[in-house]
């Protein structure tokens, strides 16, 4: 153990796979002392851990720390998210506290950008409705007959320069395709500083073969891939979406797919788990997954080691290289 340091493992039982929980739990008991593993703050048995705690280490699903927990908490000095935003997991109090805060948001960040580097490749290759289509005849097709636009000089439109959508634009840069961005927070220096080119939404939706979204879950950009956007999408290009549900007009989305002249790349929409009857589960054009781009198996991995990291810095009174700012929960995911 470095030093006197007393550590809560608040990751809630069966939110990461067995092995990835037990590797959590092992690896923390050989940098620090345990106190206990919480599933639940109110429990009567967990002040005296709080107590005596100076480190909480968090996950999804974890209750939220207010003002009542950290009243428990007098010795608290760090909080580890093994996880992405805390937007919602952590009370402003938590910073007004000195309370440093780590997450391991960029960890996270880099299977998404994978994920949608996969689905863009696979999409400009029309692979998915190409292989139904095969299974289906289970006869000769003529590759001209498929309508296959490929992967040379395509045009992806990446919307939000996140840290997935500047993860995305590095993946891109090895293959020939133009990428052009849209972020209005960035002048166009910056955007070409990451390597794309600038562009307006307007004209990145109605250019590109494979419209990808990335931008943060705002009240201002709520619907903010509306039914003109939509409508304006080249006949079978691709929207994919990443980011969150509630980015696109749904409704909108719904009734282009089903003129049967856009695909569509799903991890997330409104609300989280459609409806069984909806028409997204079943059109050829649509790839529908339960928000698994983000950290899954194995990938959890490395949001613990991130964390651990981050537990052995702060030990040894080290600044930690991936700390939370309270400001920047306004333009968080």
């Amino acid at each position: 153990m470095i030093g006197p340091l007393r550590v809560i493992n608040a990751v809630l039982p069966g939110t990461l796979t067995a092995s990835s929980e037990t590797y959590l739990a092992r690896s923390l008991s050989d940098i620090a002392d345990v106190v206990t593993d919480v599933e639940s703050f109110d429990s009567p048995n967990v002040g005296a851990a709080l107590a005596e705690s100076q480190v909480i280490v968090t996950g999804w699903g974890t209750q939220r720390i207010d003002s009542s927990v950290l009243a428990l908490a007098p010795k608290l000095r760090c909080i580890l998210h093994v996880g992405g935003t805390v937007k919602d997991l952590l009370a402003p109090e938590v910073w007004s506290k000195g309370i440093a805060v780590s997450s391991s948001v960029d960890a996270n960040a880099l299977p998404v950008a994978e994920y949608t580097l996969a689905m863009i490749l696979m999409a400009n290759k029309r692979i998915l409705p190409i292989a139904r289509r095969y299974r289906s005849e289970r006869a000769f097709i003529d590759q001209a007959q498929l309508g296959v636009t490929g992967n040379y000089r395509r045009r992806i439109g990446i919307v939000g320069a996140s840290r997935i959508g500047r993860r995305v634009v590095d993946l891109l840069a090895p293959f020939d395709l133009d990428v052009v961005l849209y972020d209005p927070t960035l002048t166009a220096a910056e955007i070409r500083d990451l390597g794309a080119e600038p562009s307006t939404l307007d004209a990145l939706c109605a250019t590109c073969d494979v419209v990808s979204v990335h931008a943060p879950a705002l009240a201002s950009t709520e619907g903010m891939i509306s039914r003109t956007l939509i409508d304006s999408i080249a006949a079978d290009a691709t929207l994919i979406n990443t980011s969150r549900g509630s980015i696109i007009d749904q409704d909108a989305l719904v009734d282009r797919v089903l003129r049967g002249d856009l695909h569509a790349v799903l991890d997330v929409t409104t609300p989280w788990v459609l409806a069984s009857d909806h028409p997204f589960y079943e059109h050829p054009n649509v790839l529908l997954t339960p928000h698994i781009a983000g950290s899954v198996g194995s990938e959890v991995d490395r949001m613990i080691d991130v964390q651990l990291a981050e537990l052995r810095r702060f030990a040894s009174g080290e600044r930690l290289a991936h700390p939370v700012a309270l400001s920047s929960l306004g333009t968080a995911a």
